[in-house]
């Protein structure tokens, strides 16, 4: 039963990072609220972003993507599971010294950034593992089995956050708002608990404990086999997180701007709507994945971008009058983004690579990603104030057509191929390459590949 409780526990550890990425749309909220003169736009960006750089989210996926392949699914798992729990605690208790304002928001930048780690580190640690124990058990399905345990419930953090914050806030009430969101930072310490202890007994896939490489790693040939599938990976996922982190992040200061007059409840209610019309977007993309296959479905998702940026951008100051239709006409953006790069790329970027180097190469993409998520973020408030609030949507709609162009030409379609099939090759490619070391877990029965000839002898032995 492990492949399916790893299943499972990839799904409940994702939520987490869900939560953890959209509880700062409405703490924006509050603590402008708060600290009108304090919390300037440079202070939240910097609070908003420390999720997502320096020593968070990006190094996360480096070194967990590393340590999925060196040491074992296993012990990356757990490792990011304490990491997000340490980091949540430290902002849930955040404060500064002698009551200084200034010094609260630099713990809480710090405690953001602990958490990045654990964040980061999720995607390759949750993926790779899902990924692997669905080819193993469920084939035919492995691509919308993978979508619904991983960007499902990493989509479902939005409506999670919002509905949690309006839960607090309604149960606290406005005059309370530091406990409204100290108790919002609070939940996201249980919620990585509660896999703790599957993690702790789980067992790395099969595919993992007969494939692994673990000394004596070729990187110059696993990049010079696997470059352009690199480029169609990293590139795609920096051009999504680019347009969706900022989008997501300050979704709730963009409604807060346009519903003119509101309070912060009624802002949150939008904001729990704008993030439930980005849900659909997943079941189609999980629908289509097989039929219309991984890289087709993502060019009709960024094809959204371009549709629905344009549209909003060029006509924002009529349609920001109308509120219904922009939240809506801005749901459908982000739903278009889940169908298509939100679903595919963290599958395609599963399946592209082999197991010895899955996790690295996964870590790798998403960091990139989280490196445009970054760059996007701290872009996000310039280009607003400089260029104007139309601009942050027609640059969606050129990274739309650029995320097009990048997917047709760099990204593999893996569409129903088993993933024993790509290690077999990559094996003998590394045979045939004059590589020489042990593939496969000690306790498993390692072999060693200079002994195999042929690609019926790799597989058999892997």
């Amino acid at each position: 039963m492990s492949a399916y409780f790893t299943i499972a526990a990839a799904a409940c550890g994702l939520i987490s990072d869900g939560y953890q990425n959209n509880i700062m749309t409405m703490s924006n909220v509050v603590f402008k609220h708060l600290y009108p003169h304090e919390y300037t736009a440079s202070v939240s960006t910097r609070v908003s972003n420390a999720l997502l750089v320096g020593t968070s989210t990006i190094i996360g996926q480096l070194s967990v993507g590393l340590i999925c392949d060196r040491l074992g699914r296993k012990v990356a798992l757990v490792f990011t599971t304490l990491v997000i729990v340490l980091g949540a605690t430290l902002g849930t208790a955040a404060h500064g010294a002698h009551g200084s304002v200034r010094g609260f928001f630099w713990f809480l930048t710090f405690a953001r950034g602990i958490t990045g780690v654990g964040v980061g580190g999720e995607y390759p640690a949750s993926s790779t593992s899902a990924s692997e124990a669905a080819n193993e058990h469920m084939l035919s399905v492995r691509g919308p089995v993978f979508i619904m345990v991983t960007n499902f419930v990493l989509s479902f953090g939005g409506p999670l956050a919002s509905s949690v914050f309006l839960i607090v806030l309604s149960a606290a009430g406005e005059d309370h708002l530091s406990t409204v969101w100290r108790v919002c930072f609070g939940v996201g310490i249980a919620l990585p608990l509660t896999v703790l202890i599957f993690r702790l007994r789980m067992l790395s896939s099969k595919l993992y404990r007969d494939g692994a490489i673990k000394q004596n790693v070729p990187y110059y040939l696993i990049f010079k086999r696997y470059w352009k599938s690199l480029i169609g990976t990293c590139g795609a996922w920096f051009l999504y997180d680019f347009v969706t982190f900022p989008n997501g992040v300050f979704s709730g200061t963009i409604i807060s701007s346009v519903v003119h007059n509101a309070d912060i409840k009624k802002t949150a209610e939008w904001q729990l709507l704008l993030s439930a019309l980005a849900l659909p977007g997943v079941f189609v993309g999980a629908a289509l994945c097989n039929p219309l296959g991984r890289r087709n479905t993502m060019m009709l998702g960024f094809s959204g971008y371009l549709i629905f940026g344009l549209i909003i951008g060029l006509a924002y100051d009529k349609i920001t009058k109308i509120i219904p239709l922009f939240v809506i006409f801005y749901g459908l953006m982000q739903s278009f983004g889940n169908l298509g790069p939100g679903d595919m790329l963290g599958l395609v970027s599963a399946e592209s690579y082999a197991t010895p180097i899955r996790g690295t190469c996964y870590g790798l993409s998403a960091a990139v990603g989280k490196a445009g998520a970054a760059i996007g973020t701290q872009a996000f408030t310039p280009i607003q104030i400089h260029l104007g609030k139309r601009w942050t949507f027609i640059i969606a709609a050129i990274c739309g057509v650029t995320g097009i162009l990048v997917t047709y030409f760099f990204v593999p379609d893996m569409t129903g191929v088993d993933l024993a099939d790509e290690d077999a090759r990559f094996l003998e490619y590394l045979a045939r390459s004059g590589w020489e070391g042990q593939v496969g877990e000690a306790d498993e029965g390692s072999f060693d590949i200079t002994t195999v000839d042929s690609r019926d002898d790799v597989k058999h032995a892997a």
